[in-house]
């Protein structure tokens, strides 16, 4: 049922019509009025719309009583969807699509006020960056080829898969910190700052540089809001006390620089603490990094030493599942080994007569 639409009239019947029958009558006010007027309006195929009813309860008793509750939840849900109470709006027609549709619009008092909304909806939505389809697909491209050696199931992992061999030594090398990193780990970094940042080993490489210019406190600010934004519920006001008396307050140790603006929305966020009252505060610093310090990074010496000497693995070909190894040649066990004066075992086919003496003729064939 649920693939029909619209509904038909002829199933909404057969519905109120077991509803009827199984309830005894209860049906709301407004199924009421629509089971009249479908009773007149279809009135020439009742006869079939009663014996429909009756026969789909007649099979609702043969099946389980999870199965039963679970269709009967669905076709209620269906009709709720299709023939929504008087007020309720109709789920099927509300959307972007369907916006200035006068019959499912609750309507308004079109005075002035409404079409000053009306015009700056549609001088918004003139407005909007829209790209060619040409060039998202350009970009979707450019992305995948990017990412494509990256991708363990598309291109493979070395020195070999974990989920399908017996070798872990691809989860040892992409540790979240490894003495040396992969070449395809370091390569990764330099395709946004965002992959850098989220890689905790990358992390520590950027703390490193950003020490060396003396801004490491940036990086550090930013771990703290992401401890605020993560951490345990009770530790809150403690966290931003510590955040603010760190890197925010007059002649903190760590102080950051941040604009007047955010500073003020921040400040006055901290009276009220929660989770996210850092946001605005740590998108300048991430910003502020992203554009200023991530490009001198990828720039400096740190970055080209560490992709230089970054490990490529070699590859190396374990045995997929341990269990299907083949058996190697070994030599009987005792249990079959002849005893001493009784006949060896023959392979099967073979005949177990013994061999004819000397100058004796052959056993003749009896056939």
């Amino acid at each position: 049922m649920s693939t029909k639409w619209p509904a038909a009239e002829l199933d909404y019947a057969i519905y109120l019509a077991k509803k009827n029958i199984r309830k005894q009558g209860e049906l709301t006010e407004h199924e009421k009025e629509d089971y009249c007027q479908l009773h007149k309006r279809i009135n020439h195929a009742w006869d079939f719309v009663v014996m429909q009813a009756r026969e789909q309860l007649r099979a609702a008793k043969q099946r389980r009583k999870g199965d039963r509750i679970v269709t009967e939840c669905q076709e209620q849900a269906y009709w709720l969807v299709n023939r929504p109470p008087p007020g309720a709006l109709r789920m099927i027609d509300q959307g972007p699509e369907r916006r200035n549709c006068q019959s499912t619009r609750v309507q308004l008092e079109k005075n002035s006020d409404y079409y000053k909304r009306e015009i700056c909806y549609c001088r918004a939505a003139m407005g909007r960056t829209r790209i060619k389809s040409s060039v998202c697909l350009e970009g979707y491209i450019k992305f995948n080829e990017q990412y494509v050696p990256h991708d363990p199931i598309m291109s493979g992992c070395l020195p070999s898969n974990p989920w399908i061999t017996d070798d872990t030594m691809y989860w040892a090398m992409n540790a979240p910190t490894v003495a040396v990193p992969t070449k395809l780990r370091v390569e990764r970094w330099s395709f946004g700052f965002s992959e850098l940042i989220s890689d905790p080993l990358g992390r520590v490489q950027l703390l490193e540089f950003l020490k060396k210019e003396f801004s490491a406190e940036n990086l550090s600010f930013w771990e703290a809001c992401e401890e605020l934004r993560y951490g345990e519920q009770g530790r809150i006001s403690e966290i931003v006390e510590s955040i603010y008396q760190q890197f925010l307050a007059p002649g903190a140790t760590r102080w950051v620089n941040i604009d007047s603006k955010t500073m003020e929305r921040t400040l006055e966020g901290i009276k009220t603490p929660h989770r996210y009252v850092m946001d605005d505060a740590q998108m300048h610093i991430y910003m502020l990094m992203k554009k200023d310090s991530y490009p001198r990074f990828l720039k400096s010496d740190l970055y080209k030493n560490l992709l230089a000497e970054a490990l490529i693995p070699p590859e190396s070909k374990k045995r997929i599942f341990p269990f299907m190894r083949k058996q190697r040649h070994s030599s009987p066990s005792p249990a079959v080994l002849p005893q001493p004066g009784e006949p060896e075992a023959r392979p099967e086919g073979k005949s177990q007569a013994a061999p004819a003496a000397a100058g004796e003729p052959p056993p003749e064939d009896d056939n």
